[in-house]
């Protein structure tokens, strides 16, 4: 069996369940779902990826949305929405949050479970990528599996 742990940041859409379901054609998969909550210092970052999407009304609305402690809860439920879509397409799927140094748990998981690859599956992140500081390309300095970057679908 395959096994690939998935870092994400929001729940899986449909779109990105199929699309890492068959990334190995018939091959039986497992993934092991790294999820963290939304944190304060992203705060910026996250409103210029919005303005450079041409999203205006999401980088408004940056300071609304959950962080710190208060993200736990809703990212906690992203994360079991996203476990359960990948099991009923088949897959064996754990999970857990991530609350510090997520790159450093990443490889943790990675030599405990012999994974076989990293998948990080984010919304486009513009100033971290630009500065090759997002989660793929720290991770493939890291983990000694390869990484694979993808970018997640919005309902």
């Amino acid at each position: 069996m395959f096994t690939s742990v998935l870092m994400i940041e929001q729940p899986l859409t449909p779109v990105d369940v199929d699309f890492v379901t068959t990334l190995h054609g018939d091959d039986e998969v497992s993934f092991i779902v790294l999820m963290q909550p939304r944190g304060d210092q992203d705060r910026l970052l996250r409103a210029i990826d919005d303005v450079a999407l041409g999203e205006l009304p999401e980088a408004l609305h940056e300071g609304d949305e959950p962080e710190g402690t208060a993200a736990r809860r809703p990212a906690a439920q992203a994360l079991e929405h996203s476990l359960e879509a990948l099991r009923r397409k088949g897959a064996k799927a754990v999970g857990q949050l991530v609350e510090d140094h997520p790159l450093d748990k990443l490889r943790s998981v990675v030599e405990e479970t012999g994974a076989d690859e990293v998948i990080v599956l984010t919304a486009p992140h513009f100033v971290e990528e630009f500065f090759h500081r997002d989660w793929a390309s720290r991770a493939r300095h890291k983990v000694g599996v390869p990484v694979l970057k993808l970018f997640a679908h919005n309902e």
